[in-house]
């Protein structure tokens, strides 16, 4: 029997992607818009696990390799289309430590499933991916800064040496980025609303009736 997530949690997005994996299912061209939607969740995924770039990479590749290959198999369960892609994406991850001889610390990913800890992990996914696609915005030498500090873990000394500018000039160029990047991630919250409430004419308020 198939576990469908709840009607509450069901979504238009839900059912477009339920749509565009459909249509992917029966004509393999239609895997591309798959990809698009999903490549910085899997991406941001695997590199919070794998602090080695060209490795990300790799296995990220080999995650959408793999979902094609597998894709008919796929029994769609009323839940995002990324969790399948994160369970590939983690057993990727733990054979890869299995290969180099050497075991990778890797927290298990959502399972396909209606449970709420699901949908939290696939928020905190979300959350990352939307981060990695405003690094890639930041102008080239900004965005090596970010990717070689944080993704590959190097210290200012080693960046300065790799891109033959003073560790001063690094120093700067992470300040910039990071203060963007800040102001990016603030500008695409939700703004908070204040409701006005007015008070009687006898000046008494309800509990609760302050603006929070």
């Amino acid at each position: 029997m198939v576990v469908r997530a709840p009607a509450s949690r069901r979504s238009p997005e839900q059912a477009e992607e339920r749509l565009l994996v459909e249509a992917a299912q029966k004509d393999p061209s239609r895997f591309a818009e798959l990809y698009e939607i999903n490549f910085e969740r899997v991406y941001a995924f695997v590199a919070r696990r794998v602090s080695d770039r060209p490795a990300t990479e790799d296995l990220t590749s080999e995650v959408f390799h793999k979902a094609l290959a597998n894709l008919r198999r796929f029994e769609w369960r009323g839940v995002p289309f990324v969790a399948w892609l994160l369970r590939i994406a983690a057993n990727a991850i733990a054979d890869r430590g299995q290969t180099v001889g050497r075991e990778l610390a890797v927290e298990d990913p959502p399972e396909l499933s209606a449970d709420a800890s699901a949908l939290v992990d696939l928020e905190e996914v979300e959350r990352r991916a939307r981060v990695f696609r405003l690094v890639g915005e930041l102008p080239e030498d900004q965005r090596r800064v970010i990717a070689m500090r944080f993704a590959e873990e190097k210290s200012i000394r080693e960046i300065a040496e790799g891109l033959g500018r003073t560790q001063g000039a690094v120093k700067q160029l992470q300040f910039r980025a990071l203060q963007t990047l800040r102001a990016k991630i603030e500008s695409g919250k939700p703004k908070r609303t204040r409701s006005h409430t007015k008070a009687s004419t006898k000046g008494n308020t309800k509990p609760g009736g302050k603006d929070a």
